[in-house]
């Protein structure tokens, strides 16, 4: 999954803590970079517990939960708006995407998956 707010990729994780921040925006789980969560308030976009608020914020098997105060909700209904000018549906995964079109990275993320199974197989 790629940094919401940059889209830069995740490399092969190193042991311990992952410096990656997890968060829900649009009651969709989101990852957020090391580098974007030096900028201040990376937190703003972060959905908010709506008991403690808290952006403390995890999706897991269909629901919201905060990993402050435990609070579970079920996410918000989908409604698919037709996208202004388009006269169609807008594309779901768009949110989910930090607003990016889904396919735009296609190419590069075929290539490095590629790579990745290359070094993986020990091929050349």
């Amino acid at each position: 999954m790629p940094c919401y707010r940059c889209g830069v990729r995740q490399t092969d994780p190193e042991r311990g803590k992952s410096p990656w921040r997890r968060g829900v925006v649009r009651d969709q789980l989101v990852l957020i970079c090391p580098a974007c969560q030096e900028s201040t308030d990376w937190t703003a976009e972060l959905e908010r517990c709506a008991k403690c608020r808290s952006a403390h914020l995890i999706r897991r098997l269909g629901q919201v939960e905060c990993l402050d105060c435990g609070l579970v909700r079920e996410p918000e209904a989908v409604t698919l708006v037709p996208a202004r000018g388009a006269g169609g549906p807008d594309v779901a995964a768009r949110a989910s995407a930090g607003g990016r079109l889904p396919g735009a990275s296609d190419t590069a993320l075929a290539d490095e998956v590629s790579r990745a199974l290359d070094r993986l197989l020990g091929r050349a």
